[in-house]
């Protein structure tokens, strides 16, 4: 017994043309899509598949997409980065108060050892250029002669 394999029976669909309302408004063209709107694909074994595209699904909108970081954890994080600013600041103030405190305690000094060396040239150089000429006073004689006079 020989079974012969008889190929199925093709259906071939002819596209029909629209009948036409004599009412109809005039056809307006419109631009080309740039995907077409039927695609054929070629199979590996010769046959030739056509079929309309699909569109793809729509994406969501950015806006809608929620952040990746809570709000809360940005607000703690700038919170803990203006702190950290702020006691930076605090830092350099001190330290800057310090450093003048320090630059004004030594201009002092400075100050003060300037005018005790003038005062002291002054003095010293008063007796030395005397020559003798000048009135020199010893005041345990002048207590001695006060006490010899008034004891």
């Amino acid at each position: 017994m020989t079974h012969t394999h008889r190929p199925a029976a093709l259906e071939v669909h002819h596209p029909q043309p629209l009948a036409v309302h004599p009412n109809a408004a005039p056809l307006v063209p419109v631009q080309p899509n740039p995907t077409p709107a039927v695609q054929s694909i070629v199979l590996p074994d010769g046959r030739v598949v056509t079929g309309y595209t699909l569109t793809p699904a729509p994406t969501p909108a950015p806006a809608d997409a929620r952040p990746a970081v809570s709000r809360t954890a940005v607000n703690v994080a700038l919170g803990g980065v203006g702190f950290a600013a702020v006691c930076g600041g605090l830092v350099l103030l001190t330290t800057f108060i310090a450093a003048l405190t320090a630059f004004i305690t030594q201009l002092i000094t400075l100050a003060a050892v300037i005018f005790g060396g003038w005062i002291a040239v002054q003095i010293l150089g008063s007796t030395r250029h005397t020559g003798g000429g000048g009135t020199t006073v010893n005041i345990r004689k002048a207590v001695i002669k006060r006490s010899h006079f008034h004891g």
